[in-house]
């Protein structure tokens, strides 16, 4: 990510444009020290409105930040969508503009089904639960902060032929609140998404008493263990006791 945004701020000088390419720490990008896998606080954007003000174009790589200590983190598992929700969230922008393989979001897989249909709009909720069971698009950190933000987030392809029009030209998805939606007959189900990558785990006879399940999740939101999906329920067996309680819970195995 850093050489790649000091490449293309040269590419940039090279054509005439004035840019500049920044650090994470050099912003800051402030970040709590779970490395490779830190959460942002802050971003000091001072710097930055100075920057651009002046007419420079900034280049920014994402993943990374910068702990209180001065000590360079990484984000982990989609830290590149998150930085540019972030920073677009403190910059104050009217849209994140993010480009991948794909040109939008679609109903489902389209390498797995040929007829998916692309969608025009989705909002932060369906979006967040597609990514989290396995929608490749957008990873959830990026969607729960840009719900939290209020970022509208715009998917849109970096890939199209030497012949075709420039990708920003062409209709993506956008990730939006639920106002932003007016079609009043839209369809109950907006897709369907799948993941091969999720372990799960199940403990019976969880004891019914308080704190018995916060003693479970606290250790493993300690290690920066995201759960996915909790299941709590009471199951019948043939022997003695014949109802005990067990919990089942998911959570990605990369």
């Amino acid at each position: 990510e850093q050489i790649t945004s000091g490449l293309l701020a040269i590419a940039l000088q090279a054509a005439g444009v004035k840019a500049r390419s920044w650090m994470g720490w050099q912003l800051p990008i402030h970040t709590d020290d779970a490395f490779a896998k830190a959460r942002i606080g802050t971003i000091d954007t001072a710097a930055l409105d100075a920057s651009l003000s002046a007419g420079e174009v900034a280049v920014i790589p994402g993943f990374q930040g910068v702990a209180d200590d001065g000590r360079v983190t990484t984000l982990g598992r989609g830290g590149s969508d998150t930085s540019a929700v972030a920073v677009a969230a403190a910059m104050k922008a009217d849209r994140c503009d993010i480009y991948t393989d794909v040109d939008g979001v679609y109903t489902t897989d389209p390498r797995i089904v040929p007829r998916a249909r692309k969608l025009a709009k989705v909002t932060y909720e369906e979006m967040l639960e597609l990514a989290s069971v396995g929608a490749k698009v957008l990873q959830t950190r990026s969607v729960g902060l840009a719900m939290k933000e209020q970022v509208r987030v715009q998917v849109l392809s970096s890939f199209t032929g030497e012949d075709a029009p420039m990708a920003d030209t062409l209709p993506g998805t956008m990730i939006v609140g639920e106002e932003e939606i007016d079609d009043v007959e839209r369809q109950l189900i907006t897709g369907i998404a799948h993941d091969k990558n999720e372990a799960k785990i199940t403990l019976i006879s969880v004891p019914d008493k308080p704190g018995a399940v916060a003693a479970i999740f606290e250790p493993l939101a300690a290690a920066n263990i995201n759960v996915d999906m909790i299941i709590q329920n009471i199951a019948y067996r043939l022997s003695t006791p014949k109802y005990f309680p067990f919990m089942c819970f998911t959570f990605p195995t990369s």
